[in-house]
């Protein structure tokens, strides 16, 4: 485009738009047997992918056409909505159970994931605290605590569902947020510390999830029973070895590994492209968190601490859910429900994913031309 306020950067650019594509072909792949035998159509978890992927595009560029002043100014609403639509998930009739846990609403012929929706809120929200409360942070520890009240019933919430992956995913890039935004090096290490001890005692006190770590620590102790899904992906693993069995060639897929096109697809990418392929999807994902931080670092130094936080927020978010997915399917990390961002199937993930990122342009684009970024991207 001429207009250099439209010229996105080139890295993140590529770096989302190889994962995007990536994850359709992987997703197609992964899912063809599956969808061939439980709906006779080869194709369906692909057309569904794709037609989110479309979708997210067109959301980004809504979003992208939107000044960052009013998500700021409409912040505190946004959080507000979110916790409301994670009371109405748990509402008997109004919100959608799968396999015991109830995290969709039911919106026609999709379902809305709202801890995907309030991962972004939470970030939106943190981001305009920060704004508003700047160099307030290392003088009072309320300031840090304050935000994190109405972040807490929203986690209560998660829990509730249960979703302990999404409550882990938000409360820690909060906390990273927190940080960055200037709250003492003390404060910090107290509230992970907090956090920690929360997390065992939420493991302790539950024991699908005590049972889940358990097998996390020795699958191969009972791999027909809880360790079965960690031995099949860690096989899928094994028969990848440098470059893979080809494109369309895994065993796991056929009915070994459960959630082979969602969760686990990470396993299918190294089995089908092997070593090569599995370290080109960290590579992506790397440059994306490196241009992520990046465009927040030149966003605060010009000035801007709100567009400087989503930057951070969008990137620790992202960078960190890659990670604990690539981390479960390697068997490094106890099994959670999170996605591989742009990749795993699933159209609440991917659409608000790819609404994340348009936001992360925004930043860019504010950044370096602030008022041609205002004026332009509307004509």
């Amino acid at each position: 485009m001429s207009d250099s306020s439209l010229q996105f950067d080139k890295s993140l650019l590529f770096a989302t738009g190889a994962l995007l594509f990536i994850g359709l072909v992987m997703v197609c792949s992964a899912s063809i047997t599956v969808a061939d035998s439980r709906l006779e159509q080869p194709l369906y978890f692909f057309i569904r992918q794709f037609a989110f992927a479309m979708i997210g595009l067109a959301v980004a560029w809504a979003f992208i056409s939107v000044r960052l002043a009013v998500w700021q100014r409409i912040a505190p609403q946004l959080l507000m909505a979110g916790v409301a639509m994670l009371i109405m998930v748990l509402i008997p009739g109004i919100g959608r159970e799968v396999n015991g846990s109830s995290r969709w609403l039911p919106l026609g012929p999709v379902n809305l994931q709202v801890a995907e929706l309030i991962k972004l809120f939470a970030i939106i929200y943190i981001a305009d605290y920060l704004q508003r409360h700047h160099g307030q942070l290392h003088v009072s520890f309320l300031k840090v605590l304050a935000p994190l009240t109405l972040l807490g019933v929203a986690a209560l919430l998660l829990l509730l569902q249960p979703d302990m992956g999404s409550m882990v995913v938000i409360m820690s890039t909060v906390l990273a947020m927190l940080f960055l935004g200037g709250a003492r090096l003390d404060v910090f290490a107290t509230l992970i510390g907090v956090m920690g001890l929360l997390f065992a005692m939420l493991v302790w006190i539950a024991p699908y999830r005590l049972e889940r770590l358990q097998s996390f620590m020795d699958p191969w102790a009972d791999p027909f029973g809880s360790g079965f899904q960690l031995t099949q992906a860690l096989i899928a693993f094994g028969r990848g070895d440098w470059f893979g069995v080809g494109l369309g060639s895994s065993m796991q897929k056929l009915f070994y590994l459960p959630e082979a096109h969602t969760d686990f697809l990470y396993s299918i990418i190294a089995e089908e492209l092997g070593l090569a392929g599995a370290l080109t999807v960290i590579a992506l994902f790397f440059v994306f968190i490196w241009r992520a931080l990046a465009i927040g670092r030149a966003a605060e130094q010009a000035g801007q601490i709100f567009g400087a936080q989503i930057a951070y927020g969008i990137g620790i978010w992202l960078g960190l859910q890659a990670c604990v997915n690539i981390g479960v399917n390697m068997g490094a990390l106890p099994t959670k429900g999170l996605t591989l961002p742009l990749m795993s199937y699933g159209g609440s993930s991917l659409v608000i994913v790819c609404a994340a990122i348009a936001l992360l342009f925004r930043v860019d684009m504010e950044t370096r031309i602030p008022e041609k970024a205002s004026a332009r991207i509307r004509r």
